[in-house]
């Protein structure tokens, strides 16, 4: 009997679906967060710390609920997922800010700890951009981690409970950018939701894998 050819071909590897829509409720939501940050920098200037606080955790839970929405609704787009990465670094951008506004004397000690976070951020965007010449847009599940840390660490200096979480929240950040800067590397095509640089890996090695 002649062994039949299907065992020998390769498992196909099956992705969630990404559109092109543009109008769908997670990117109204991510336009919420990206217009709502700029207003985070008049409330820092002005020197209102409990209204900024309060403010950025309610921006910060948009990235959350933005991306659980896109999957529960199936509204993963590629412009949905280009517009969270503005987003987000449009509210990280507004948060330095405020924190360097509302508690520069605090923050002088940590600046190494900052400065490794930010540099990496900027050398994984360049990179992302030499590559592909557009705005990675990973969102891996380390950067989901950051995401938590990052909002622990505001609430803690905030209420002037501890410095530490900062720390630990910056080297993740770091770890996070280097992360994204291999998968930028290793991916031969610009990819969006990628969730981790072994993912990445595999996937390049799997022969005819598209790039989003």
């Amino acid at each position: 009997m002649k062994r039949s050819d299907r065992h020998d071909e390769p498992a196909t590897v099956v992705e969630p679906q990404i559109s092109n829509r543009l109008l769908t409720i997670p990117n109204v939501i991510c336009l919420v967060r990206l217009v709502g940050s700029f207003a985070l920098v008049p409330i820092a200037w002005q020197g209102h710390n409990e209204v900024f606080l309060w403010c950025f955790i309610f921006l910060a839970m948009t990235d959350w609920i933005d991306g659980k929405l896109a999957i529960l609704l199936n509204q993963r787009t590629v412009v949905g997922a280009r517009l969270d990465s503005w987003a987000d670094a449009t509210l990280y951008a507004a948060l330095l800010f405020g924190v360097v506004t509302l508690y520069g004397d605090t923050l002088q000690s940590e600046l190494a700890w900052i400065a490794a976070a930010l540099v990496t951020y900027l050398v994984s965007t360049a990179t992302g951009f030499w590559k592909y010449k557009r705005w990675p847009s990973y969102h891996t599940r380390a950067a989901k981690t950051c995401w938590f840390l990052t909002a622990v660490a505001v609430i803690a200096l905030f209420s002037e409970w501890a410095i530490w979480p900062l720390r630990v929240a910056a080297v993740a950040v770091t770890l996070t950018n280097i992360e994204a800067i291999l998968i930028t590397i290793i991916s031969p095509a610009w990819r969006a939701d990628v969730t981790s640089v072994y993912h990445a890996w595999r996937d390049s090695k799997t022969p005819g894998k598209p790039g989003q």
